[in-house]
């Protein structure tokens, strides 16, 4: 115990404390309101982009699966989004927070199982084939990817489509002389409530220990007389289910659905896992706030730099822990 304290001092000090040297170092430079609109920013932007991460990480880290179709399932959930708030409209423009909150919700739930059930045929059709193959899953994902977009503009069309947030979500509140979205606040919400649940699941059930024990050890853990493969159908269906849900409020967020919606976004999901370190909730939350909050500090304070801020930031951190921040198992 004490030698794992030891190490914790030594090495693991800095990656905790990164978040908030990050923010505290830029304030100098900024108004303080400027400073807090920016930071809430990052802060919910990052939380958006865990809630898309979060269930590659548990695949890739969990399960040893490369899958680059991950994308394929944050568009899934933004498109259905769009058609929940068109069925919903009439509640998605009063002016009314339960109201609003329902159209939310719904959107939130409806993506939730197809993005779910979606994980499971995949998972069972394709994945199951190429388990250990990583270069076949590499190349079977990225089809898998290709395909989905087309099957998305023959149902909903190659045309962007609008998503404007319900009518309470919009605007702002005044918080320290600050503008801060209600928008990004329930964001940010949301992906705490998130993590909070993946931890609990993972660190404090039987279910998560299985889990981890059979990324160790599957053989012995079947010897025991538990079906480990069911666990991991089970894992790869909730990485997928949460794609959905961060889909959703990307879409919110970015009030404009497109067919290269989750494409566009798989790039940053694999930067945020890298960072965080391959299979770690703990550390993929903290890489998505990192991202998000350089991404907001770099593109107010040098513009020109923002589009390589994180690319930039992915090999600072590599140069520093060549493992990633947290590079153990999922947390």
């Amino acid at each position: 115990m004490n030698g794992a304290l030891l190490r914790f001092r030594a090495g693991d000090w800095g990656a905790y404390a990164i978040l908030p040297v990050m923010a505290l170092a830029t304030l100098p430079a900024m108004s303080f309101s400027t400073w807090l609109t920016l930071t809430v920013a990052g802060i919910a932007m990052g939380m958006m982009l865990f809630l898309m991460a979060a269930g590659l990480t548990l695949i890739f880290g969990l399960m040893q699966v490369f899958t680059f179709a991950h994308g394929a399932f944050i568009t899934l959930g933004a498109y259905l989004a769009v058609s929940v708030v068109a069925v919903m409209a009439g509640w998605s423009a009063a002016e009314s927070w339960w109201l609003n909150l329902a159209v939310l919700a719904a959107a939130l739930l409806v993506a939730l199982v197809a993005s779910g059930a979606a994980g499971y045929v995949f998972e069972r059709v394709i994945i199951r084939r190429v388990y250990g193959a990583h270069l076949r899953q590499i190349l079977i994902t990225v089809g898998g990817l290709i395909i989905a977009e087309q099957l998305v503009v023959a149902l909903w069309g190659a045309n962007p489509l609008p998503l404007p947030k319900p009518a309470s979500l919009r605007g702002s509140i005044i918080l320290g002389g600050a503008a801060i979205e209600k928008y990004r606040i329930l964001a940010a919400s949301l992906g705490l409530l998130a993590y909070a649940g993946l931890h609990l699941l993972l660190n404090r059930t039987r279910v998560g220990l299985l889990v981890r024990a059979g990324v160790e050890n599957l053989e012995m853990v079947e010897a025991l007389g538990y079906r480990i493969r069911r666990l991991f159908i089970g894992v790869f269906v909730i990485g997928t289910a949460l794609a959905g849900i961060g889909g959703v409020m990307w879409a919110f967020y970015q009030e404009l659905v497109t067919r290269s919606i989750g494409g566009d976004m798989t790039i940053l999901i694999f930067i945020i896992l890298i960072i965080g370190g391959l299979g770690s909730i703990g550390g993929c939350v903290t890489a998505a706030v990192l991202v998000g909050l350089v991404t907001n500090y770099v593109g107010f304070l040098a513009p020109k730099l923002a589009l390589g801020s994180t690319i930039v930031l992915m090999m600072a951190i590599l140069l520093w822990r060549p493992r990633g921040l947290f590079p153990v198992g999922a947390r």
